[in-house]
């Protein structure tokens, strides 16, 4: 498992790239305080779809094979086995203080 850098070694590291970045020709435009990236006082424009609407594939001839298949499998599983009465189980009775009192039959 790798260490991770510290605030100190990432701050110097950002001030190192930005140091090279100025430069190697490049330049940091100033924005005015206050200013946003609002366009006329609106978040973004409403996206234009400029493509035609597609046809949809249809699906349900493949949703009528599945469900085919599905009572298939159900009409050739066999039904459960009956289950078998339940076999009477020993109960223990415990006092207020965890010591056992009587074993019943249930």
């Amino acid at each position: 498992m790798q260490k991770r850098p510290s605030k100190n070694t990432v701050r110097e590291q950002l001030s190192q790239e930005v140091e090279d970045f100025l430069l190697h020709g490049g330049a940091v435009t100033e924005v005015p305080r206050g200013a946003s990236g609002l366009q006329d006082g609106r978040y973004g424009q409403p996206v234009a779809f400029d493509k035609p609407r597609e046809e949809r594939t249809p699906v349900s001839d493949v949703l009528k094979v599945i469900d085919q298949r599905r009572e298939e499998q159900r009409k050739t599983h066999k039904p459960a086995a009956s289950k078998k009465p339940k076999r009477p189980r020993k109960k223990v009775i415990y006092d207020d203080f965890g010591e056992p009192v009587r074993v019943v039959w249930e």
